[in-house]
């Protein structure tokens, strides 16, 4: 199995607009960063993990790939506003497969109910949803387990699939949720800066959560220009821990 980092930023981005600092103005790639994305590989089948306003660079610049289906983490702008986007691959079928919880399923009628219209305009993107809970799902062979996690007030999911957690916008994650991956090769997890914030995780949080995992091998996702320097950060960390960066693409065992 293997997964491609297609954006590795916050809700804003980096660079972020309007900001002069030393991480925005860095010259190292591994500094610029789209909003987070990724999209896991099993066999010939891609899954996109989130959806966000920079899908159509973010597959340009991983050479259009299929993509068999869409799992959505939560209805923020940030992770559903490219799903307009997503009409080339909507062109067969009964509708571009998307899994979603609930809200997000009326998040998303709400947000372009011109592809949801009884008779809808020629040409615009044409989804299937399939609203998910707690329990475990299938896309086609491919079994995946929702991981309810937190942001804030509102109840999202990260996924498991085989020995891949990918977590992200948790600000806490249950005793439950922790003890579905405790051991799991690859968790990716969100960790957006230094200081406290009120509805995602710090640097020293996330690494408390790794402390529980204990997966082989973690990276952290959805930062924010906050979190300083790529090459800086990545000399401080633990041995098993590293940053992800855009394009980075990472292999992980059966």
């Amino acid at each position: 199995m293997k997964l491609n980092f297609l954006g590795t930023g916050t809700s804003t981005g980096v660079p972020q607009i309007m900001c002069d600092c030393g991480v925005c103005r860095s010259e190292n790639e591994h500094d610029k960063r789209l909003r987070a994305s990724a999209m896991v590989t099993v066999g010939d089948t891609n899954l996109l993990i989130d959806c966000g306003p920079d899908f159509r660079v973010q597959m340009l610049r991983a050479g259009s790939p299929k993509i068999e289906a869409l799992l959505v983490t939560h209805i923020h702008y940030d992770h559903v506003g490219g799903v307009d986007d997503l009409r080339p691959y909507c062109a067969a079928g009964d509708g571009f497969p998307v899994y979603c919880r609930p809200d997000v399923a009326k998040g998303l009628i709400d947000r372009v109910p011109y592809c949801f219209a009884e008779h809808p305009y020629p040409g615009v993107p044409a989804f299937n949803l399939f609203e998910i809970n707690s329990k475990p799902f299938k896309v086609g062979d491919i079994e995946v387990r929702p991981l309810p996690v937190k942001h804030y007030m509102l109840e999202i999911v990260g996924f498991k699939i085989g020995n891949l957690a990918y977590i992200t916008d948790a600000k806490t994650i249950p005793d439950s949720t922790i003890e579905m991956i405790r051991g799991i090769d690859t968790l990716v997890i969100n960790a957006l800066r230094i200081k406290e914030h009120i509805s995602h995780m710090t640097l020293s949080q996330a690494l408390d959560v790794i402390q529980q995992v204990k997966p082989r091998v973690a990276y952290l996702t959805h930062m924010s220009h906050d979190m300083g320097l790529h090459d800086e950060v990545s000399a401080r960390l633990p041995e098993n821990v590293k940053l992800a960066y855009d394009g980075l693409s990472i292999y992980i065992p059966d």
